[in-house]
This record gives structure tokens, C-alpha cells and sequence, in this order.
């Protein structure tokens, strides 16, 4: 249950930012126990590979920040992000002990397949409340929510890894923003709708 958990909160930090738990994965795997790589993941370990995936981190920490650039980033990263939480909820083992299931660690796609829903579904509530984050603060809400979820990410991970069991314990605050994200995103729909009108007149 616990790799399970592990496998949970790195492919929730994925859906915010790719880059982060990759990076943490693979920095932990050379440099400690916490970690340990299955079969055919031991490229995530590679200092070639994790230097890339720090400059693509660089990368994306500074075009995440500004107003409408990160609307551009979020379509690019509809892609990468779920891929990541894919490799991350695999990469650690969850798959395979997840419920101690036989039919998981035989069918090892489905943990490729669970880490790439849920980052989905991380990215796609933020890429849907980044504009109306945007609008709503006149673009001055865009680096102060984008180091938030930088931050997130980096924190989720971390428990993720050391503290699993904490996992549910810190998704609670990301599903009361979930729930405050799409309300406003509805809220700034209904406006836009109602404003049409007028306009035509």
C-alpha cells in the first residue's frame, strides 16, 4: 500500500510540474536508499540524463510565470507531464506492489497507465485554472500560483518518497484548490457569456 501511495503523490507532482519528481527520483536513486530502480530504469540515474531533465527544469520554472506563455507551456506540457507520471508511478516499483497484486507486476503497462491518468488529471486543472487565474489578476496571480505549484510538486514528491502515508494527508489542500480553481473558472465563463450580449448591442 505504501509504494502505492509513493506511485499516488509522484505522479500527482508530475501533473504539476514533468520535470520535478523525475529529478527527484533520480537524484535520490544514486544518492541514497529511499530509492530503488527496477529493471530498465536505471537510465532515470544517469547524471547525463538528469542534467537535461534540470535544464528542461530551468526551462520550465521561467516560461510557467508569465502571463499567457504559460498557457502556451501548459498545451506543450498536455504531453509531457502525464508521460512523466507515468515513468515516475513505474519507476518506483508502485506498480508492481501495488495490493500486493500478481496480476499488476504481470501486466506492468497498468502502472504506466495509473501514473498517466492521474497526472492528467493534475495538469488538466491547472491548465484550466491558469487563465482564469490570469484574467482574474490581470496576469499578476502567474508567478506567485506557478512557484506555488513549483513548490508543490517539489513537497509532494519529497513525501512521496520518505513519507508516503502522508500522501493523502497533502492531497486534501489540493482538492479544496481543485474545487476553488473550477468554481472560478465557471464563474469567469458565466461572465464572459453574459457580457456577449451587450457587446452585440
Amino acid at each position: 500500500m505504501l509504494a502505492a501511495l509513493t506511485g499516488l503523490g509522484l505522479s500527482t507532482a508530475a501533473g504539476l510540474n514533468a520535470y520535478i519528481p523525475l529529478l527527484v527520483v533520480g537524484v535520490l536513486a544514486n544518492l541514497t536508499d529511499a530509492v530503488k530502480l527496477p529493471e530498465g530504469y536505471s537510465w532515470l540515474s544517469n547524471w547525463g540524463v538528469l542534467a537535461v531533465i534540470a535544464l528542461l527544469l530551468v526551462a520550465e520554472m521561467v516560461l510557467d510565470k508569465v502571463p499567457a506563455v504559460d498557457t502556451v507551456n501548459d498545451a506543450i506540457q498536455t504531453v509531457v507531464r502525464p508521460a512523466a507520471g507515468g515513468v515516475v508511478f513505474s519507476a518506483t516499483s508502485a506498480a508492481a506492489e501495488l495490493d500486493r497484486s500478481t496480476w499488476m507486476t504481470e501486466h506492468p503497462w497498468a502502472g504506466w497507465l495509473l501514473g498517466i491518468v492521474l497526472a492528467l488529471a493534475v495538469h488538466a486543472l491547472k491548465a484550466t485554472a491558469r487563465p482564469a487565474i490570469n484574467a482574474g489578476t490581470a496576469g499578476a496571480g502567474a508567478p506567485v500560483v506557478s512557484t506555488v505549484e513549483d513548490a508543490g510538486s517539489l513537497g509532494m514528491s519529497l513525501v512521496a518518497v520518505f513519507a508516503p502515508i502522508l500522501v493523502v494527508v497533502v492531497l486534501l489542500p489540493l482538492v479544496v484548490f481543485a474545487w476553488w480553481a473550477l468554481g472560478k473558472a465557471r464563474r469567469l465563463r458565466a461572465r464572459r457569456r453574459s457580457r456577449q450580449p451587450d457587446a452585440a448591442i
